[in-house]
């Protein structure tokens, strides 16, 4: 498959390893989303998923910042007028898809974040698998001081990533984690210098996009089912994964390799 027909707020780029580099590019506004990035972003991730030249997936945005959540100046209908304005549908079509499609693409995916991240744009780099900051960064949840609860996610992924103690008292106060917070606390797993960070996230991203890939997404589903049932349910689902880890082409390749004292080639399948 050809890459997708995107608008220009989200730019796409396929390198030889499978490595899908999607780019909010709305750099003006701090790649805030209006209608046209969350369908784009939506369309490029269900792209990832089917493609099979894709093995790995790297968000990040263009300029100075990594996303800034809704673009208020986008929305048709604003605060205090006479019309309802319907937060909840706004969510359920624009931001759950995203968020959903994150969590179920059974491949890696990174995010760099290059600078803020606020509202869903922190969500959205809360739900990739393995998030790369700059120490600029930002993650902000300031819904409550307009009266919100934290959305796209938020009140289920960043409990999971740094405690209920530190996630309730971010949300309530309002108040940014910086960088160094984030990575004290489990929400990123590297701070990296600005004219590194996306080398270093592609190199990571090829890393993983050269692993074994139905592995890596296997894993995904075990971590996620694993947070809401018992240990003897969790085990009987993973054996059921490893089953069908054990059936793949790529566990016959470590294997030999293994025997043979070499690397493996991986194909992700």
């Amino acid at each position: 498959m050809s890459l997708p027909k995107l608008p220009d707020c989200l730019l796409a780029e396929l390198n030889e390893s499978g490595v899908l580099t999607l780019t909010l590019n709305r750099p003006d506004a701090l790649n805030a989303f209006d209608d046209e990035l969350s369908f784009a972003l939506h369309e490029g991730l269900k792209f990832a998923e089917k493609d099979k030249a894709v093995r790995a997936i790297l968000l990040t945005g263009a300029g100075r910042g990594f996303c800034a959540g809704q673009d208020l100046k986008s929305r048709s209908i604003q605060a205090g007028s006479d019309a309802q304005v319907h937060l909840g549908e706004s969510i359920r079509k624009r931001y759950a898809p995203i968020i959903n499609k994150l969590s179920a693409i059974e491949k890696p995916v990174l995010a760099a974040v290059n600078g803020v991240a606020a509202g869903a744009g922190a969500s959205i780099a809360f739900a990739c698998d393995i998030r790369l900051c700059v120490p600029e960064a930002k993650f902000i949840q300031a819904f409550v001081k307009v009266g919100l609860i934290p959305d796209s996610g938020a009140c289920w992924l960043l409990p999971r990533l740094i405690g209920y103690g530190r996630a309730m008292v971010l949300a309530m106060s309002g108040d940014p984690m910086t960088a160094e917070q984030a990575f004290a606390w489990g929400a990123v797993n590297k701070i990296v210098e600005a004219d590194s960070l996306q080398s270093e996230a592609q190199a990571l991203a090829v890393q993983l996009a050269n692993g074994p890939t139905k592995a890596l997404g296997l894993m995904k589903r075990a971590f996620q089912y694993g947070t809401a049932v018992s240990l003897e349910s969790f085990l009987n689902y993973e054996a059921d994964l490893q089953e069908i880890a054990g059936r793949t082409s790529d566990y016959q390749a470590g294997v030999q390799a293994f025997s043979e004292k070499r690397a493996p080639v991986f194909s992700g399948k």
